[in-house]
């Protein structure tokens, strides 16, 4: 046995011995209960950072425990390929987007192995190879089928200078293009949707059956969802036969109607803007479509609006009221109308202040004054007033009878809507998965055949900053002979966005290697739903939403039998370092240049605020995974990162709790390298010394706090506490030629095992097993061993603590107060006294009051 621990020495070694014997592929078996253990899967960047790190052994711990449990566990790993880096390394450095992709998933692939983590590779999936994304662009063409597919114009964010579309996060806080710098303008452009408001309802309804899920989670896809009920209503156009429809969650004021607003890009603006008005709202729209929607939306931007000269009559009371446009009301947003009740709406009122548009109370609160001026919009509910036959109604009754009169008549009807947008799915840029259209003069818009997939993205790109996608520069690869008439026709130029991809990954995994179809029957539904997701709040959303959407699609279409992609959620926390920021230039500082007793701005000499945030290249406070590994090795990582806090909370890195996790590894190294292997078995009968009762008691009580630690909220944090407590009491007793030593020395290897398991493996070999920990059972809870022979009752004179005393467990009350009276420590102060009274807690104290 090797007398140093050296991660360096036996981490290869391990790696490469549980390689050749398959540990980590995933049985074929089904006699066992299965448990599917999912990390999100990165964007192969190039490098690994410590929030993969975090991610990647938080989900490996769990893998590893469930194994030795006795479950077959699906352990996979896959790279989120497409996107817009490999363009931008395409445009930056003359590399393809394929090569600089797979390049970087070659190197973090290597980097993820030397964590330990047990991974089947041989379902590894990459979301840029034609292997997968043929099934994506299968998925898109049952959702066509499904009639859950179709196009529509839409604003998009337009680069006036480059000729492109940009996505959101390209355009920056003051609206301008990334790459240009030119003031990104909105643009129609007709797009791919996916009808995921089809499925809101039940999106919403089943967030109640997420019991495995942080609950701010679910209320954020509750939120992002949006449920309301209100009523739809509809305003005719003066001297036209349009009608402008509006929902409104307040159907009970709209008596107080004084004016209606348009989104800027609502296709009715053109109508019923005057000739005289023109000019206006022809600038006003120009000036909307430099602005974000953030900006726009936002409650402490200004509002802004221009009348367009229009009047819609409310069918309500047969009045006329001007039609505005404003830049708070969005297209794609309901309706893309809202109907202007000042009195009762407090961004209305506010508009109408500023821009002079009458006020008409319309609800009071009980026995208030109808004719009292407002200074602030009266938004609760109340008593209707001002509203014709609908007066004295409670406001509450009063939504219900507006909205059945307004169906009665014609101009309206109760409603349910959602904040919930169908899913833009068309992206202008090369690298991405194409949507698998064609465009044919004779015959529309016509579907890929099945037999023709997958399209394939064309490699002899050229790439430049401006001009859009390169897809739609190459008309070779756009022709195409129309699948319906043969004739000639044209691809769709459109990739799809990169949450398409990340959207069903998870059931790819199940059968990663089936070339025939994207997933059989069998296994995803033997391995589905996943009972473990780990991934960062971030996706809380987006991704979390797009796949519950998918997988109710897919089950839709019979491909798969589960409601919900994920039983249970785990959202990791941040990994946190220490950052040092000059507060009057706002620039960071590099952590290595700044003296931490005396932080200060090495080119200015200006002192440097020092706080900890999340790691960033930008921020300079990043650690690099690599530098941690080749000083300490994975496991010390791995204790780290899973010792310093509670997986759903931030983590602060702090390089001294590295080295103490690497001490501590050290100490375990050395207990057992100092240990003689008993040759006797442990019995499970014969009589034990006090000292063999107490280490026993100290192993059982490990095994049970650490099976509860990764359950449930899984708590690595005290499991390894734990760990600590069991090698200080198997290192204090003296008893090492015992049975209950041997016991003692490989529990707390077993039990170390999934979180620091190259170590494991090692100090189990170098115990004469022949076969690998990583297949040896979780060990076992003996209840029996927990029990204690003795306990500890404290003497008290006077309430004031004198001493204890060890007594037998179970002991009566009577018999308690007998040995205690009769004890040395109270003689010391009760002998020759009158005791007036003894207060007996049994199993915890005995109290004596005696004279002063």
């Amino acid at each position: 046995m090797e007398t140093r621990y050296s991660a360096a020495d036996i981490e290869a070694k391990w790696q490469q011995q549980w390689l050749e014997l398959g540990l980590d592929t995933t049985p074929s078996q089904s006699d066992k209960p299965k448990f599917y253990a999912l990390s999100m899967f990165p964007y192969p960047s190039g490098k690994l950072h410590m929030g993969h790190v975090r991610n990647y052994v938080i989900t490996d711990v769990i893998a590893r425990y469930k194994r030795m449990q006795g479950y077959r566990v699906l352990h996979p790993m896959g790279w989120d390929a497409f996107g817009l880096p490999a363009e931008n390394a395409a445009i930056d450095r003359g590399i393809p987007p394929a090569k600089w992709t797979y390049q970087n998933i070659a190197q973090m692939r290597e980097q993820l192995k030397q964590l330990g983590l047990s991974i089947d590779w041989d379902r590894e999936v990459a979301t840029c190879s034609p292997d997968y994304y043929k099934w994506t662009q299968w998925l898109f063409l049952q959702f066509y089928k499904a009639g859950l597919a179709y196009q529509k114009e839409a604003a998009v964010n337009w680069d006036p200078i480059d000729q492109t579309v940009l996505a959101n996060e390209q355009v920056d806080a003051e609206g301008r293009s990334w790459r240009s710098g030119a003031i990104v303008e909105k643009k129609l452009l007709r797009q791919w949707f996916l009808k995921i408001t089809d499925y809101a309802e039940e999106l919403l309804q089943d967030l109640n059956t997420l019991d495995g899920w942080p609950e701010r989670v679910k209320l954020m896809q509750e939120n992002w969802i949006g449920k309301s009920t209100g009523a739809h209503l509809e305003f005719p156009v003066v001297g036209s036969a349009e009608k402008v429809a509006v929902f409104t969650t307040r159907p009970d004021t709209v008596f107080g109607v004084t004016y209606v607003v348009l989104a800027p890009e609502h296709p009715l603006v053109a109508q019923v803007t005057t000739p005289a008005q023109k000019a206006a709202v022809d600038a006003f729209i120009a000036e909307v479509s430099q602005e974000s929607e953030q900006d726009r939306t936002a409650d402490d931007k200004p509002k802004k609006g221009v009348a367009t000269g229009g009047m819609v009559t409310n069918p309500f009371t047969g009045e006329e009221v001007p039609i505005l446009i404003a830049n708070y009301v969005l297209y794609e947003y309901g309706t893309g109308a809202v109907m202007g009740v000042p009195a009762h709406d407090s961004r209305d009122f506010k508009f109408a202040k500023e821009n002079n548009l009458p006020i008409k109370t319309v609800i009071i609160p009980e026995g208030g004054d109808a004719t009292a001026a407002l200074t602030e919009a009266y938004t609760d509910a109340g008593i209707m007033v001002n509203s014709g036959q609908f007066d004295g109604l409670v406001s509450t009754e009063g939504k219900k009878a507006i909205a059945k009169f307004a169906a009665e008549n014609g101009f309206g009807r109760e409603q349910i809507q959602y904040r919930l947008r169908d899913w833009l799915i068309s992206r202008q840029r090369y690298w991405g998965c194409p949507i698998p259209m064609i465009y044919c003069d004779d015959c529309g818009v016509v579907p890929v055949p099945d037999s023709d997939l997958p399209v394939v993205l064309p490699e002899d790109v050229e790439f430049s900053a401006r001009g859009g996608s390169p897809l739609a520069q190459m008309a070779d690869w756009q022709a195409v002979d129309c699948p319906c008439c043969g004739k000639a026709a044209r691809r769709e130029t459109d990739t799809m966005d990169t949450f398409i991809d990340s959207s069903w990954y998870f059931l790819r995994y199940t059968d990663a290697n089936n070339t025939e179809k994207p997933f059989a029957l069998d296994p995803v539904n033997d391995w589905m739903a996943v009972d473990q997701y780990v991934g960062g709040i971030e996706h809380a959303i987006l991704h979390l939403l797009y796949s519950r959407f998918f997988t109710k699609v897919v089950r839709d279409r019979q491909l798969v039998s589960v409601d919900e992609p994920f039983k249970r959620l785990l959202t990791q926390g941040m990994v946190q370092a220490l950052t040092y920021k000059n507060s009057r230039t706002n620039k960071y500082v590099p952590a290595d240049q700044v003296d931490p007793n005396d932080p200060k701005d090495p080119e200015t000499g200006e002192p440097l605020a020092g706080f900890y945030e999340k790691m960033s290249k930008s921020k300079y406070n990043g650690v690099d995974p690599a530098l941690v590994l080749d000083k300490y090795g994975a496991d010390t990582a791995r204790m780290f990162i899973l010792f310093k806090a509670p997986p759903e909370k931030d983590l602060e890195w702090d390089d001294a709790d590295v080295e103490g996790q690497f001490r501590f590894l050290n100490r375990i190294w050395n207990l057992v390298a100092g240990y003689e292997a008993a040759e006797t078995s442990v019995k499970a009968t014969g009589e034990l010394s006090k000292a063999e009762k107490d280490l026993r008691r100290a192993v059982h009580t490990a095994i049970k706090e650490i099976q509860e630690d990764l359950e449930g909220d899984y708590q690595f944090n005290t499991a390894i506490a734990e760990l600590m407590k069991l090698n200080n009491a198997i290192k204090d007793v003296k008893c090492v030629d015992s049975p209950v030593y041997k016991e003692a020395i490989e529990t707390l290897i077993l039990l170390l095992a999934p979180f620091a398991p190259h170590i494991a493996d090692e100090l189990w070999s170098n115990l004469g097993h022949s076969e690998s920990i990583h297949t040896v059972p979780f060990p076992q809870l003996d209840e029996a061993a927990l029990t204690v022979d003795e306990i500890t009752i404290v003497i008290q004179i006077l309430g004031k603590t004198r001493g204890t005393i060890q007594v037998p467990a179970g002991i009566s009350k009577a018999d308690l107060e007998k040995t205690a009276t009769a004890s040395d420590i109270a003689q010391r102060y009760i002998a020759g006294k009158e005791i007036k009274k003894v207060i007996v807690v049994p199993n915890k104290l005995v109290n004596f009051v005696i004279p002063k």
